[in-house]
């Protein structure tokens, strides 16, 4: 009995971590570098994901669900050397057990190990204003408009980094590290998220989101000290392990 016990608490464990492994994929640095301010975004499909000179940060930013500034510590290529990624699995799956299996790649392939703390950090409140929010939930919930409150937050987080304009005719590019915008509305769902961002000389970034919200979704920020979890990187190594 106790040797069935055994084996089947084997079998378990292995078919456990098989479904929390890619069935194939493929790390290499990438040949080219684009540097930090070209937007590297990992594509997330049915049955796998893709990369193309995607940081490390983004990786772990990606797999884990976080946001850039909640990633402390590692070296300091971390952010600057860019690697090409594909992942399949054996079957569709959801996005959520795509990350598990992207956090079990990064640990194999670069050896990372990180931990999670909790850290005061200043923050910004996403909150309904005072007059109650004027948008309204997502009539088609795959459309390019439908957004939830924390997918709001996480852009406004980006967005609240683009400096004042010298030329409003000119674009800014998002610099430093972002203050984490926190969801605190208390809507769930899809909503339908349009606004017109128009940089202004003389009106920073903050001034004029803050105007958006309230004008245009019945929404504000307010600034608070708030514990945020982090994840601290302890080890990584460069060169990914050969595919």
């Amino acid at each position: 009995m106790r040797t069935f016990l055994g084996v089947a608490t084997l079998l378990l464990w292995h078919f456990a971590a098989f479904a929390q492994s890619f069935e194939v994929a493929s790390v290499k640095p990438s040949r080219q570098t684009l540097g930090r301010d070209f937007n590297k975004p990992v594509v997330f499909g049915p049955s796998g994901l893709t990369g193309r000179n995607v940081t490390l940060k983004r990786l772990i930013v990606e797999a884990y669900s976080v946001q850039p500034h909640q990633v402390f510590g590692g070296p300091k290529w971390l952010e600057d050397s860019e690697y090409d990624i594909d992942a399949k699995t054996d079957g569709p799956a959801a996005k959520e057990q795509l990350c598990v299996m992207l956090r079990t790649l990064l640990a194999e392939r670069f050896r990372l190990a990180l931990h999670r703390e909790n850290k005061e950090l200043h923050v910004y409140e996403l909150v309904v204003d005072k007059g109650g929010p004027k948008i309204h939930a997502a009539k088609d919930p795959a459309g390019s408009g439908a957004r939830s409150l924390e997918q709001l937050a996480n852009l406004i987080s980006v967005q609240l980094t683009i400096p004042e304009p010298a030329d409003p005719g000119k674009p800014s590019i998002a610099s430093g590290a972002p203050i984490p915008v926190i969801d605190k509305t208390g809507l769930t769902g899809l909503y339908e998220i349009a606004y017109d961002l128009h940089p202004e000389s003389g009106i920073d970034m903050f001034k004029l989101w803050q105007r958006i919200l309230q004008d245009q979704m019945g929404l504000k920020l307010e600034s608070r000290k708030a514990p945020v979890e982090i994840l601290i990187v302890d080890r990584a190594d460069r060169i990914p392990v050969a595919n």
